[in-house]
């Protein structure tokens, strides 16, 4: 393959690319039956003869996956189907038993949508959202490459499914990824997804061609599976993208195919020809009966949607007065900004709740491998450390120690303070005689100071922090060095 910096920029060809997202619908009950979506159960213990497609049984959808489908509608801006129709996609599914998916075909639930992507330079594009339509997942299989057998796991079979597919208007992987990210963000916040792409609650198949820059007709289109993570999708376009150059360079035709994205080896390998678009036979699924979607339901949803991320985000930077990385940090999970504003409410400083939140709380989080609203850690309490650090009662070392503690013991900050001595010295009566002792045993450093050379002084201050274990007020004795010395 040629080399791919010396072409990252050039104009030749244009890169065109739609992606398709399978969001899985965090409801309790499957799409058309009673059965438990719950991850990681037993095989084949969460199934049921409507889920299992066996004769004689009537599928009912579940009308909260349907409220959700409208939310996350409503949220990517599209357009609501007045009428909704479900139709059988026939197609045969070695791990869905009646060989046939219900999808939505001619009339999917929402169409006509955009999501707004912040790029890497800064900049704004919307990408068109063609359609989102309801489906029923299919099941799992298992290859047992030592007994050379196969297994099904029929437990996601019939798992509610939101299908968003993007008009083809991305032009880079870098585009494909930022979407993906913007996406994830917005159905998260709905709370009607976890998005869990390890779970495969969230998957995406990408389309990409590429044309001569400037040309009206798309190329030929190749589809992507397998990928696992955004990165692996962001990597497989890039490889995909500089695969179908050189190709076209060489006077080789493009081949109309689906091909699968190998991590390890970093490439795309073909997994089947397409030489022409596969006739599903859709027709209207004759079980679930065609309904209107009321305008006062659609209303009711719209009344209880949330701020989305980018509104949030928007009035982080213009009332807070928070950075643009700032506010994109808080506002990349609704826990992360819904905590953050819940510690405003008790000590209103942005920026140094902020800073907490980023730093020492994230690291908890992580270092305990749990989400910040899951720690022993309530808004009030945090915002209690704050304020004792800004007032001057503990330093900042003092203070990380007081959450530590907190965290690990459950103690209340001012228990911990109060236990552990850590309150600060500002008291200038009691920090003389240190103050004393350090200007006598650095003489060196002091002449320095005098002389001009101010970083002096942060090392005198350092060894009046040694002196009384860490207690003195910093600032403090700063003031009070200076004043002593000159």
């Amino acid at each position: 393959m040629k080399n791919k910096q010396s072409r990252t920029h050039d104009k030749t060809y244009e890169t065109v690319i739609g992606l398709e997202v399978h969001v899985q619908l965090s409801t309790k009950t499957k799409i058309f039956c009673g059965c438990s979506t719950v991850f990681g159960a037993e095989p084949n213990t969460q199934v049921c003869p409507v889920c299992l497609g066996l004769p004689g049984v009537l599928p009912v959808l579940n009308r909260k996956a349907f409220e959700y489908s409208i939310k996350v509608a409503l949220a990517l801006g599209c357009d609501i189907q007045e009428k909704v129709k479900f139709d059988r996609k026939n197609y045969y599914y070695p791990d869905l038993p009646k060989n046939y998916q219900i999808s939505q075909y001619d009339m999917p639930i929402a169409y006509n949508g955009k999501i707004c992507v912040v790029l890497e330079d800064g900049t704004a594009k919307d990408i068109g959202i063609t359609r989102a339509h309801m489906e029923e997942d299919a099941g799992k299989l298992l290859h047992d490459p030592v007994k050379d057998h196969s297994y099904v796991d029929l437990n996601r079979t019939g798992t509610p499914l939101l299908e968003i597919v993007s008009e083809p208007e991305l032009t880079s992987p870098e585009e494909a990824y930022s979407y993906l990210v913007t996406l994830k963000r917005i159905v998260k916040y709905l709370g009607v997804a976890d998005c869990n792409m390890e779970e495969g609650s969230l998957r995406c198949d990408a389309n990409i061609s590429i044309r001569k820059w400037g040309a009206d007709k798309l190329g030929t289109k190749v589809e992507i599976k397998n990928l696992n993570s955004f990165k692996a999708v962001r990597n497989a376009l890039a490889f995909e993208e500089y695969r179908q150059r050189d190709l076209v360079d060489s006077g080789e035709k493009i081949i109309q195919e689906t091909r699968l994205w190998d991590e390890p080896r970093g490439k795309t390998e073909s997994m089947r020809v397409k030489e022409q678009a596969h006739d599903y036979r859709y027709f209207p699924d004759p079980d679930l009966v065609p309904f209107e979607v009321e305008e006062s339901l659609i209303n009711e949803i719209r009344s209880v949607m949330p701020e989305s991320p980018s509104s949030r985000k928007s009035r982080f930077i213009e009332k807070l007065k928070l950075n643009d990385k700032d506010a994109d940090f808080l506002t990349s999970e609704k826990y992360i900004a819904d905590f953050f504003e819940s510690v405003l409410k008790s000590y209103n400083d942005p920026q140094s709740v902020c800073n907490w939140v980023k730093g020492e709380v994230m690291m908890h989080s992580k270092e305990k491998g749990t989400d910040i609203d899951k720690m022993e850690l309530s808004p009030e309490n945090l915002a209690i450390i704050i304020k004792m650090t800004k007032d001057g009662k503990i330093s900042a070392l003092a203070a990380k120690e007081v959450l530590a503690d907190h965290l690990d013991g459950g103690k209340s900050p001012e228990k911990i303070v109060k236990e552990k001595g850590l309150e600060q010295v500002s008291d200038t009566s009691e920090l003389d005689g240190i103050i004393d002792e350090v200007i006598l045993e650095n003489e060196r450093s002091v002449n320095d100071y005098k002389a001009g050379k101010k970083n002096a002084l942060s090392f005198l201050v350092g060894q009046v922090m040694k002196k009384s274990q860490g207690k003195a007020n910093p600032k403090l004795a700063g003031e009070m060095l200076i004043k002593r010395i000159t």
